[in-house]
């Protein structure tokens, strides 16, 4: 097999828009300094070597934000801090920084469904109030109904094979749904799985919409002015199905 050496580094424009969206949604506040990490898997189409690494054509990658993103850089990173990793084995190939502890989070995220290309987690502070409450998330904006159910997943510890098992289990469960869905991480923050990077995106800022307007749908059926969350045009309880 011959391999070409090549003076590129490998991933690049992938990596550059993974650090471009981490900046940006960190600006738009979809996460906070207590962390956050996102990776999306990535193949080569051929075989090519860089600094003494061997790339293999059809092999799946993962690229992914280093740990401490948010704390150590506010998520102002180069496309260089992009971790890449063997998918298979779990080692870092390349880039700098170190990977975060809740990788094994993100490897059975893509174990449990082939069709996943992203795994995003982040700390959104609106879902954040439903995840902290232990309860599913009223579904009531239009723009989320394709989402189904918003699930909080049972609690289980931050970087801990328990909650890597419970995500691994729960997207066995949903089946294809976990091409474009989101789990509430029970007191810890969200976790979208979807087939891209800007899918996962949409899902994030959608949901964090979603989740502000039925705290407050949720305030107004406390104070008797709605008799049951309301979504396109009618009561609704789609949320719980």
């Amino acid at each position: 097999m011959s391999v070409i050496t090549s003076e590129i580094l490998p991933f690049e424009d992938e990596r550059r828009d993974l650090a471009n969206v981490a900046r940006e949604m960190f600006n738009r506040q979809m996460t906070n300094v207590a962390g956050g990490n996102i990776s999306v898997k990535v193949t080569t189409d051929k075989d090519f070597s860089y600094d003494g690494i061997n790339y293999v054509a059809n092999h799946n990658y993962l690229i992914m934000t280093p740990t401490m993103m948010s704390e150590a850089w506010y998520a102002k990173l180069s496309f260089a801090q992009i971790i890449v990793v063997d998918l298979e084995t779990g080692e870092k190939l390349t880039g700098e920084g170190r990977l975060t502890r809740e990788i094994n989070m993100h490897e059975e995220a893509y174990k449990a469904n082939p069709g996943i290309n992203c795994v995003y987690h982040s700390h959104a502070k609106n879902s954040m109030f439903w995840a902290t409450s232990g309860t599913d998330m009223p579904n009531v904006t239009e723009v989320t109904q394709d989402l189904g159910k918003i699930k909080c997943l049972n609690y289980a510890p931050a970087c801990s094979k328990e909650l890597a098992d419970t995500v691994y289990n729960e997207i066995i469960k949903i089946g294809d749904k976990a091409l474009f869905n989101i789990f509430l991480l029970n007191s810890h923050g969200v976790l979208i799985t979807a087939e891209n990077l800007h899918s996962a995106t949409e899902i994030l800022e959608t949901v964090e919409w979603n989740a502000e307007i039925a705290y407050k749908q949720a305030i107004f059926k406390k104070l008797g002015l709605l008799d049951d969350y309301h979504s396109c045009g009618k009561n609704t309880d789609a949320f719980l199905k």
